[in-house]
Parts: C-alpha cells; sequence; structure tokens
C-alpha cells in the first residue's frame, strides 16, 4: 500500500513542504530510503524499527521504500523519524485511519524506546503549514509552545509514538492544540530586564554615546583600559533600545528557531538579541554556513546587538567576512547545490583596549609597550571594518569620587523613551523607504537631501576631513550621527555644535592617537 504523508525541511530560515512516500512490495530486502537523505535520515530506519519492536508493532519484513520528494533537494536532521514511523505503520496497515493522517503535517525525532524529542524550525514548519492550508501540525511536545505561536493552525504536542498513533486511530481524539496567548506573552515580557543603565557609576560621556548609537542604528566601538566599564555598558545596551515590533520578533524567533537555540516551550523572543562570541570563533560559525547552512552569530543578533570583546583578538579574516553583511544586512551562504540568505541587520558593539598592556593615555598608569607596539596592535583592525564603525568611543576609568558617590543615575527607562522618541521622527521621515528605518541605513543619495548643514557646518566639517584625514564614508558617518543627535535634540535642522559632537566620535581617524 502506497501512503504519503506531510512533512517540512527548512532551509535558511523558511520552511518548504517535503512529502515522505512510503511503499512496500512482496520482494524479501531490507528497507531503503531514497531523495537525497544525509547519514542523520538513513540512520532513522534503525530508530524507527527499535522504537517498533519496542511498542510492539511489526517492521514489514518486505522491502519498504521510503521517497523523500522533492528528490533533487538534500535532506538532513533526525526530524523525518515521525513521518517516517507513521509512514510506515499507515502502509502496512497498523493505522488504518490514512486519510486524517492526511490532512497533518508531522515532525519529530525517535529515540528508541518512541520517546519523542525536540526538533529545529518548529516555528517556520508551522508557518509553511497554515500556509499550505493543513489541518494541523503534529510536533515533540517540546516544541509546540513554539509551533503553536501561528495563529489559526491547530497544533499538537506529543511526547511519545503511541499518542500520535492512538490519536488517528481514535478519529483525531485525545490530545488537545496547544493554546498560546501570543501577544500578551510577549507585550508583558518586553521590558522585564535584570540589569540597567542605573547600575553604571559615572561614565556620563560613554552613555551618551550609546544613546546616540540607539537612536540611530550606530555601530559603535568603546577603547579603553581594562575595568574601565567597556562590557558592563555595552551588554546594557539592548536596555535602551526600541521594544521588538511582532514582525522584527517573529523574524528574530524564526532565525534561533531554526539554528536550534530556542529554550524548551518558548515562544515569540521579546527582548533584542544580545550575542557576544568569543574572539575564537571561526568565519563560518561568525557569518553561518556548514554542509546544510545554519545561521551564524550575525544573523542570530538580527534586529538586536553583535557584541565584539577585544576585538583585535579576534582572527584578521573573520573580522573582514562581516563588512558585505554589515552594509547589506544580509549574508548570502552559497553552495554546490543551494544558495540561501540569511538576514543580518545588527547594531555591531566593539570593545578594545588601547595597546597590549592597556594602558596606553591611562590617566594614571603608565604605559609598559615598546615603541610601534600601539600602532600595530590598533593594525590588527582594518581600516575599511573601522570606517564601518560610526561612534568611536574613548572609555576612561571611572574615578573614586564617583563610584562612592551616592546620586541618582539616569535608568534605561528614561535614556530608551528619548531614544524611541527620535526612532519615531527617523520612522515618520523614512516610511516611503523601504527596509530603511534608522539614520545609520541611509544611502549617499539620501544624505543629500537629509542631512542639510549650513556655511558654518560646512567650514566646521571641511576643517575635520582635512585636519583628520578622514574618508567618504567617514564623511557620510559623521553625517548620519549628527543627523541622530538632532532627532534626539528634536531640532529639524543639523546645527554646528552637533556636527562637532558627532566629529568628536571619530577617536580612532585622529592623527597621532596611536602615537
Amino acid at each position: 500500500m502506497l501512503v504519503k504523508i506531510n512533512g517540512s525541511a527548512v532551509y535558511g530560515v523558511e520552511a518548504i513542504p517535503i512529502t515522505i512516500e512510503v511503499n512496500w512490495m512482496t520482494t524479501a530486502k531490507d528497507p531503503s530510503i531514497v531523495g537525497l537523505p544525509d547519514n542523520a535520515v538513513k540512520e532513522s530506519l534503525q530508530r524507527v524499527e527499535s522504537t517498533f519492536k519496542t511498542n510492539g508493532f511489526e517492521m514489514p519484513r518486505t522491502k519498504v521504500v521510503v521517497n523523500l520528494a522533492p528528490a533533487d533537494i538534500k535532506k538532513s536532521g533526525t526530524a523525518f523519524d515521525l513521518p517516517i514511523a507513521i509512514g510506515i505503520l499507515a502502509a502496512s496497515e497498523q493505522i488504518k485511519n490514512v486519510e486524517a493522517i492526511s490532512q497533518y503535517v508531522i515532525m519529530g525525532e525517535l529515540s528508541l524506546d518512541g520517546t519523542i524529542r525536540p526538533i529545529k524550525g518548529a516555528l517556520p514548519i508551522a508557518i509553511q503549514a497554515r500556509k499550505q492550508g493543513f489541518k494541523g501540525l503534529v510536533v515533540p511536545e517540546a516544541n509546540a509552545r513554539e509551533g503553536g505561536m501561528v495563529n489559526n493552525l491547530k497544533v499538537y504536542g506529543v511526547d511519545h509514538i503511541k499518542q500520535v498513533i492512538d490519536f488517528f486511530e481514535q478519529e483525531e481524539t485525545g490530545l488537545a492544540p496547544i493554546l498560546v496567548n501570543t501577544r500578551d506573552e510577549f507585550f508583558n515580557a518586553q521590558y522585564d530586564f535584570e540589569i540597567d543603565f542605573a547600575d553604571v557609576k559615572g561614565q556620563e560621556n560613554i552613555k551618551r554615546a550609546l544613546e546616540i548609537a540607539a537612536a540611530g542604528g550606530h555601530n559603535a566601538i568603546l577603547i579603553g583600559p581594562p575595568g574601565a566599564g567597556k562590557t558592563m555598558l555595552a551588554k546594557r545596551l539592548p536596555t535602551i533600545l526600541p521594544p521588538l515590533s511582532l514582525q522584527e520578533a517573529l523574524e528574530t524567533t524564526k532565525i534561533h528557531s531554526v539554528a536550534g537555540k530556542l529554550p524548551e516551550n518558548a515562544t515569540l523572543i521579546s527582548k533584542r538579541p544580545f550575542r557576544s562570541p568569543h574572539h575564537t570563533i571561526s568565519d563560518a560559525a561568525l557569518v553561518g554556513g556548514g554542509g546544510v547552512p545554519q545561521p551564524g552569530e550575525i544573523s542570530l543578533a538580527h534586529n538586536g546587538v553583535l557584541f565584539l570583546d577585544e576585538l583585535p583578538e579576534f582572527k584578521r579574516t573573520v573580522l573582514e567576512v562581516m563588512r558585505q553583511p554589515m552594509e547589506e544586512r544580509k549574508v548570502t551562504i552559497s553552495r554546490a547545490r543551494i544558495a540561501l540568505d540569511f538576514p543580518a541587520n545588527f547594531m555591531l558593539i566593539a570593545s578594545m583596549n588601547p595597546c597590549p598592556c592597556g594602558f596606553y593615555n591611562h590617566p594614571d598608569k603608565e604605559c609598559t609597550c615598546p615603541p610601534g607596539a600601539v600602532q600595530k596592535y590598533l593594525n590588527k583592525v582594518s581600516g575599511p571594518l573601522l570606517d564601518r564603525i560610526d561612534l568611536h568611543v574613548e572609555v576612561t576609568p571611572v574615578p573614586f569620587s564617583e563610584l562612592s558617590a551616592i546620586k541618582k543615575e539616569q535608568n534605561s527607562e528614561m535614556i530608551r523613551e528619548k531614544v524611541i522618541n527620535a526612532r519615531a521622527l527617523q520612522a515618520a521621515r523614512f516610511k516611503d523607504q523601504e527596509g530603511i528605518y534608522a539614520n545609520a541605513q541611509m544611502s549617499s543619495k539620501m544624505l543629500k537631501e537629509i542631512c542639510t548643514i549650513d556655511n558654518v557646518g560646512q567650514m566646521l566639517l571641511k576643517s575635520a576631513m582635512t585636519k583628520l584625514n578622514l574618508s567618504a564614508r567617514a564623511y557620510d558617518r559623521i553625517l548620519k550621527v549628527s543627523r541622530t543627535i538632532a532627532d534626539l535634540e528634536g531640532s529639524e535642522t543639523i546645527k554646528p555644535e552637533y556636527l562637532a559632537e558627532a566629529i568628536q566620535y571619530r577617536s580612532l581617524d585622529r592623527e597621532g592617537w596611536a602615537g
């Protein structure tokens, strides 16, 4: 008997429908799987056979052929175990209600005793199932809330194969679809932060720089000695960013679902992600890759913050692969058979010591680095990458008088309100520009129309460009940052003082900064 089971496979951040066709023949040969399966899919037959033996079902002694269609797309992972098992049981008439099975998408990994283990990509699979008009989705219990975020689709969570068999044999009874109040859970958790900018003593100029970065979506680098608070400040940046919209939350959750990074029983990601990879990370781990490409750290930071601590310690090749995604806000992973796009719209926040010993330009401690060591250390980060970072901010140690002072610091909520107001101005400004919502994303053509400056500002900028020997890209960055400062101040025009503040955030461009 020929049976067709509906499944799905995840490529990039989207799912595509896969039909699991099962047929058995009279010849006595070992079962086989065709349709470009990888080793994990081929091994499913051993897991299925053990499940059948453990739970009192029979593996057909005749030849069983399992075809994963379309057959020209490579199938990978263990999520096909459950649909293959249900297909074999239906083809051998151990399950009678084949008509009901055809109305559902079924996915899950089997243990040898029939327990169903979690899978990756339940959210995009649920979205695809709804798009195709299926009645429901059967997934592991651990993924049920993730799939349940999709409206107008019945999602059933199961933890054992017997539950699935009983569900179909008993006319789709015995299981209740998961109910998730996505909107309430999402909005209730948006501002639930454990850290706050009020925890940081002093460093008002750094807080101001990060406020500007958040308001305009600008990249920033913090340069200062060890213990000055660079990491502490960077970790608090998500607390002042505007809250995720539902659409952004869905995009972010899909990426984390595909990568298998969602915690058990998770729903929509409610806070902007903050990713901080170790400096030993490889190129593929940062931008994504693998036989079947998986999202890397820059995609996991989509709609959030990518923090690179101790930037010069990262391999140069790793940093250089970020240059194109930073401009295009996506990364394309190409293989012989497939090319996939992963979104990568992130804010880059980096930190670094000013020299190998860490105390160059320190107000109290003396730098012990030999001549030329400071410049050599800074040269580990390429000029083109620094050009793509809008704000270069020097972080100095906090004096004891400020650390011990008892005063009320500006908290994240107060800063976030200003950031949200500035972003609202930008949203109105770019309402007709698809894919652009912040000043950092403006093109050079848009700069001429939006970032007009008066004669005094022109002279100031000309002087800075000449003295600091800035590149054309740095010129664009200064205009974008000054536009953001104007938005924070509620000004329609870019005043010379806004330009002056933006220029001072180009520390690494100053001639002789590194001696």
